[in-house]
């Protein structure tokens, strides 16, 4: 905006200019119209506080003043037609507005000033049968984006999960966490991203991520992607952590100690503690995904142990299967009682019983370390301090055959990883929507409850630091209401 002093020399009254355009319009003679159309009441308003925090003009209604309309996901005959029905009537000798591509208005932004309009800009023609290929914009937080088991773009999604891992293995977490994020974006998508330029509207896509993308569109593969799969590595470190009880510091230590290989473990059995020689004892069955039947035995089995030691407790199924997986590496229970104390010593229990069934091949026991909750939510830890058992257990394996007898190919028993926690009631909706996931979903519903809401969240509780004060829950439904989000279900949180 001009000075007050240089607007009167050019020939126009400040005050007059006042009356004239909005404070922060530099450029007027541009009048821009964000059509809602396919665009969404919010990202409408954002894109308008947007624009006018760059100095231009947007207004709130169609009339003649409209200079240029902005569109997105729209065909020309679309626009002509919306136009048609709720544009102003032009001024006799007066030219319509432009109806022009939201890439217009990115570059607009982008240069901080109107930038002229090219051809590339206008809307499409589509011909019949052919879709229209647009940039589609999403909410920044994965705790904002329903998020299906099922998505368009996994040949994309898996290239950049496969390049977060490796990120991980190197000790990367910022870059991980990059990768990690795009992918996710992927995963949201309504439709197969099939060109590069789709992904110029979309969150947490950098240079590295759009090339990588770029690359598998045009050719079908990444050289990057490809020389960290068949590094070495990345072998060994994914060969490692596969390992139950190994994570990422051990295996790279390993690594660095000149170790490739399981043989090579075999020869150091004293590198091992005992959770490792349990995973690579039973490492073929622990490698073998677990599937819905014996996710549903295994159930009853922990059911049939908590009803054993606590009449009236209740056990409740979490991890990727409550979100709709149909197999996994591991199974979740999250077990409470409706009286808050009563679950206190509940675990030892139930793994005594447990034993005496001969289904515990290891268990791994952590007390409770929950006696201050409200300390544990107002430091919003990401990980909980629930009393907890990491077990290996050995689950009986029907042979269906009459007078069919166990064999290396049809075993009595395999190994199976559980993980059994136990929270109090007044905290099991946290529990619930913390072991629920997927992780990263947890982490940017964190991230956005602190960031955008300024409250912390964790698997013990909602707690504003403003008000001194937690939130009262009953179902996660309350939680995503407390946050101003709208509910997505566990099938819609697999980010």
């Amino acid at each position: 905006m001009l000075p007050r002093r240089r607007r009167a020399r050019a020939g126009l009254p400040a005050a007059a200019a006042d009356r004239t355009l909005p404070p922060a319009a530099l450029f007027p003679q541009v009048a821009l119209y964000l059509a809602e159309r396919r665009m969404g009441r919010s990202r409408r308003a954002f894109l308008t506080r947007l624009a006018r925090a760059k100095g231009f003009r947007v207004l709130d209604a169609c009339s003649t003043e409209v200079t240029h309309v902005v569109m997105e996901n729209t065909s020309a005959q679309e626009a002509g037609s919306w136009w048609q029905r709720h544009g102003a009537a032009p001024n006799p000798g007066c030219p319509g507005p432009m109806l022009l591509d939201m890439s217009w208005f990115t570059e607009c932004m982008a240069a901080g000033q109107p930038v002229p309009v090219e051809s590339r800009h206008s809307l499409e023609v589509v011909a019949p049968g052919k879709e229209l290929v647009r940039p589609v914009w999403l909410s920044p937080y994965a705790c904002q984006r329903p998020t299906p088991l099922k998505h368009h773009n996994a040949f994309l999604s898996d290239a950049l999960e496969l390049l977060a891992e490796a990120a991980n293995f190197e000790g990367s977490e910022g870059r991980s966490l990059s990768f990690c994020r795009a992918a996710s974006v992927l995963k949201a998508l309504p439709s197969p991203v099939t060109e590069s330029s789709q992904l110029q509207a979309l969150p947490h896509f950098g240079e590295h991520s759009c090339r990588v993308i770029q690359e598998l569109l045009e050719q079908g593969m990444c050289e990057e992607v490809e020389s960290v799969r068949h590094s070495e590595r990345y072998q060994a470190m994914k060969l490692f952590t596969g390992v139950f009880g190994v994570g990422v510091k051990v295996a790279a230590q390993w690594f660095q100690e000149g170790l490739r290989t399981l043989g090579d473990l075999d020869k150091q059995p004293h590198r091992l503690n005992q959770q490792q020689k349990v995973g690579l004892e039973h490492l073929q069955d622990l490698s073998t995904p677990v599937c819905w039947p014996d996710v549903e035995a295994l159930q009853q089995l922990v059911v049939g142990a908590v009803n054993q030691a606590l009449p009236g407790a209740s056990v409740t199924l979490t991890g990727g299967f409550r979100r709709g997986k149909s197999q996994g590496h591991d199974v979740d229970f999250l077990i409470t009682h409706p009286q808050d104390g009563q679950e206190a010593g509940l675990l030892p229990a139930v793994l005594q019983f447990l034993k005496k069934q001969d289904l515990l091949l290891y268990h791994q026991y952590h007390r409770s370390r929950c006696r201050d909750a409200a300390q544990l939510t107002r430091h919003s830890h990401s990980m909980d301090a629930f009393e907890r058992s990491f077990c290996v257990f050995r689950l009986p394996q029907s042979l269906e055959t009459a007078g069919e007898k166990p064999s290396q190919s049809h075993p009595a028993w395999k190994a199976v990883r559980v993980d059994l926690v136990v929270a109090p009631a007044s905290q099991f909706t946290f529990a619930l929507l913390g072991w629920t996931g997927s992780k990263h979903f947890e982490r940017e519903l964190r991230r956005f409850s602190w960031k955008e809401r300024g409250l912390k969240l964790n698997s013990h509780g909602l707690w504003d630091p403003r008000q001194k004060s937690f939130f009262l829950v009953s179902s996660e439904e309350d939680v995503f209401r407390h946050l101003g989000l709208e509910y997505l279900p566990p099938e819609q949180r697999n980010a």
